[in-house]
């Protein structure tokens, strides 16, 4: 039966074929398909297509960086990724992401890290994000600086915060694609007392925990913890050595 009265539109895309230059086995130098690879995704990323792993290109970086919305990111895991050659090595890191008027969801972010950077990018860590406003799976990660820091870092707040006594009220896995290499993330609920605090009041937190530890998040547990503030869990962390120990 013809189609021809039919409105639609059939697209056929073609491979081009090889051009560069090819190794002395006859396969295509690793260097050329780099280099197409990475014109690929500029040509998609400015034609408005997102690339498929998400790595933005430096100019659509610094865009975001002076135009995205202003969020927090927890992040729940950091893998090395592979990605076309470039000014330092691109990591999959994987963050929970705070925006003032939206709930948190959970993404993956494909980004060049410097080392130093990377350091202050481990699960448990709260960092700086910008946000494209038409695509909030699109963002730029970064350590933001000190005025700019809205949460501590654990180890701020195991060496300098006040002790509490913590009831574990709930525990869950969040990090779905945990394979055995690092420690679990878990969120969870928690009620804290302190001697000078007059109340008890109840955090939720998201932090790795050790494997060793695996078993003090039973419901019920008393685990000890550090804190800055009765607040939301923003300064709270988990001792885990001195709660194995008690």
């Amino acid at each position: 039966m013809s189609t021809a009265g039919q409105d639609r539109t059939d697209v056929t895309v073609c491979a081009p074929h090889s051009s560069g230059p090819a190794a002395a086995d006859g396969k295509p130098d690793p260097a050329v398909r780099a280099g197409r690879w990475t014109r690929l995704a500029r040509h998609l990323e400015t034609s408005g297509l997102p690339f498929r792993t998400g790595l933005l290109s430096a100019d659509a970086r610094y865009e975001l960086l002076i135009r995205g919305r202003t969020g927090t990111a927890t992040v729940l895991g950091v893998r090395p990724a592979r990605a076309p050659a470039g000014p330092g090595p691109c990591h999959r890191i994987w963050v929970r992401v705070q925006l003032n008027d939206l709930p948190p969801y959970e993404t993956r972010v494909w980004q060049r890290v410097s080392d130093s950077d990377l350091e202050l990018m481990q699960p448990g860590d709260v960092i700086g994000c910008r946000v494209d406003p038409g695509d909030h799976e699109r963002l730029v990660l970064y350590v933001p600086s000190a005025g700019e820091a809205t949460r501590v870092s654990i180890t701020k707040i195991l060496c300098s915060g006040r002790r509490a006594d913590a009831t574990v009220l709930a525990a869950a896995p969040i990090a779905a694609d945990y394979g055995g290499r690092d420690d679990p993330v878990l969120r969870l609920d928690l009620e804290l007392r302190a001697w000078d605090e007059p109340q008890p009041w109840r955090v939720r937190i998201v932090q790795p925990v050790p494997l060793p530890a695996i078993e003090l998040v039973d419901l019920g547990r008393h685990l000890e913890v550090a804190f800055f503030a009765v607040d939301g869990g923003e300064s709270v962390a988990v001792d885990w050595e001195a709660s194995a120990d008690s």
